[in-house]
């Protein structure tokens, strides 16, 4: 007779970002709130995370999303977003991936047509319009976290580029935005490796150099994501569309092109005076998957009085796999260090 640890999992993608839902296996998390769940995972049981994104169960270009129960009474469900970076506070893709997860494994029940309903992440409440036909979801619209621009074009030495030219936003997690042009780079496929490095060296000179602080929030941790930025091209008087790339800090080149990258794009344009309430931007990836977010508004906040863009973020989840995972604790290659105290287990 032993124990076994059990995982319910539904894996999806967004723009070829997989993210792993957990809908089971997981005891109740101590916690009044979902940021407060979050910072228990963090804190106290890493090792979630860790088993989910690393050999042999995953891969660190994955993500995570563990379904909660919500604190606040108008959300239906609270997730928690787990990458290799850590626990960012919200993401576009895990959202619009979390969503479909909840509707089409009745979680949340479905509806044909328009359907809008809330969620609960650590950043707060999040609207969702889901868009259902012939019973299918079709499309996802999220509400992007506010969006603003905490440096503009400034300049730093790195080591193996020389002096490299940036802007800092926050959309969720701060990012270092750069032209791909400037640094040599088209944004295909062939490309992907170098462009980690890049980023990679871009990212390490930033955070040696400063950190960041959220007018609201604080001290976020260090500057975790660069977004390279290909030439825009305007497609139709409120539609605009460009080649991207989002790199997690360490290592990962994302399948899509996020939605917080594409909310940073926004505050970008916004700050330079070249997009108006009601425009779209386009973000299409190496791999030609492309995100949708649309300019709504600004709203003057802090007291250093930053513009901060609010948007939506559309895109389109797709189910993968629905499978129960067993944690083999005797195999030389899984750590079940900080997992006990979280995983239901059964008899066998």
């Amino acid at each position: 007779m032993k124990d076994q640890l059990t995982l319910q999992l539904l894996d999806t993608h967004a723009g070829g970002d997989v993210s792993r839902i957990v809908t089971g296996g997981v005891d109740p998390l101590p916690g009044d709130t979902v940021r407060q769940k979050m910072e228990y995972l963090r804190d106290d049981a890493d090792g979630l995370r860790r088993l989910l994104l690393e050999e042999p169960y995953g891969a660190p270009e994955m993500s995570v999303d563990l379904i909660v129960p919500a604190s606040d009474p108008r959300a239906e469900i609270g997730y928690i977003i787990m990458e290799v970076m850590g626990y960012p506070i919200y993401s576009g893709s895990n959202t619009i991936c979390t969503a479909t997860a909840l509707l089409e494994s009745g979680l949340i029940a479905k509806r044909e047509g328009l359907q809008s309903f809330m969620l609960e992440s650590p950043a707060g409440l999040v609207h969702i319009d889901a868009r259902v036909e012939n019973g299918r979801v079709e499309a996802i619209t999220c509400g992007g976290l506010p969006s603003y621009i905490d440096t503009y074009r400034a300049s730093i030495h790195v080591p193996s580029l020389g002096d490299v030219t940036y802007s800092v936003a926050y959309s969720g997690g701060f990012y270092a935005l750069v032209d791909a042009r400037e640094l040599g780079f088209h944004l295909t496929r062939d490309e992907e490796a170098d462009l980690a490095r890049c980023a990679g060296a871009i990212v390490e000179a930033i955070q040696t150099r400063r950190g960041f602080s959220h007018y609201a929030l604080g001290d976020v941790g260090p500057l975790p994501f660069l977004h390279f930025m290909g030439p825009e091209e305007r497609v139709a008087d409120d539609y605009y569309r460009s080649r991207s790339a989002t790199y997690v800090h360490p290592g990962v080149i994302c399948r899509s092109t996020t939605g917080t990258g594409t909310s940073a794009r926004l505050a970008l344009m916004h700050h330079e005076g070249r997009i108006r309430p009601g425009d779209r931007l386009e973000t299409v990836s190496l791999r030609e998957s492309g995100f949708v977010g649309e300019f709504l508004g600004v709203d003057t906040l802090g007291e250093r009085g930053h513009d901060v863009v609010r948007n939506t973020i559309t895109g389109k989840a797709h189910i993968l796999a629905r499978s129960e995972t067993v944690v083999n604790c005797d195999d030389p290659m899984v750590s079940c260090a900080g997992l006990h105290h979280i995983l239901s287990s059964r008899s066998l």
